[in-house]
């Protein structure tokens, strides 16, 4: 693993932009692993500058996100689609249709668990997969257990986890208890990932999943099973290592 600390989350974002921008000039057709929630939005608002400023394009590029709720519909304000669109896909040059967001709201969701699996393959593999950690070790909606699922596939959501998402929503109510998500082992198959996490109340969770036993009740700890992986970590997630 390849841990950096960085001076500043403005720092951070704008070196995990830079290293997502590199890849688009070296192979313009990539695959994009994308992630939401708070912690990549600084990373997005960087590279939407960067093409503004003619320094990268998307034209060419594919991107499959990691997860949406089930139940919203990609058009529900609160859906990992219309995130992407505000975040992301509105102020860059990707067609859409090089964009998969899953579909929460489908009407059979093991078939289009397998259709975000048959996407990957069709486009991928996943050259550079961008990663989130949540307070429980979650990466995408992988929640810690007893065993994981390796493919994309349906997970209930723990409280811990719809308790820090529910300041998107107003209320813990109308937070979805389901998502879809890519499993580990499809996030595992990415060439490159990059993990992001800033902030103090990050800090304990990064140690574990980076120093800790690997454990699928630390879902992030996993990760260190992959040969390619970038940490990316402001002063705070990242005190405790020396």
């Amino acid at each position: 693993m390849n841990i950096r600390i960085l001076n500043s989350r403005e720092d951070l974002n704008a070196t995990a932009a830079t290293v997502i921008a590199s890849l688009l000039l070296s192979k313009p057709q990539a695959m994009l692993g994308l992630a939401t929630g708070s912690t990549p939005i600084g990373i997005y608002r960087h590279l939407a500058d960067m093409y503004r400023k003619g320094q990268v394009s998307f034209a060419h590029a594919y991107s499959v996100n990691l997860d949406e709720y089930v139940g919203l519909a990609p058009e529900h304000p609160q859906s990992y689609r219309s995130f992407m669109n505000e975040h992301l896909f509105q102020h860059i040059d990707i067609p859409i249709s090089h964009t998969r967001v899953p579909n929460g709201d489908a009407l059979d969701l093991t078939a289009e668990c397998a259709a975000h699996e048959q996407a990957i393959l069709d486009h991928g593999p996943v050259d550079l997969q961008l990663l989130g950690i949540g307070h429980n070790g979650h990466i995408g909606f992988n929640e810690p257990g007893h065993s994981l699922t390796g493919a994309t596939h349906v997970v209930d959501l723990k409280e811990r986890t719809r308790s820090a998402n529910a300041r998107f929503f107003g209320d813990i109510d109308a937070v979805p208890r389901q998502a879809v998500t890519m499993g580990v082992g499809t996030i595992l198959k990415a060439k490159q990932i990059m993990l992001v996490a800033f902030g103090a109340e990050k800090a304990d969770i990064i140690r574990q999943a980076l120093t800790g036993p690997v454990t699928t009740e630390c879902p992030a700890s996993l990760l260190q099973c992959h040969p390619d992986v970038l940490i990316l970590l402001d002063q705070e997630a990242g005190g405790w290592f020396k």
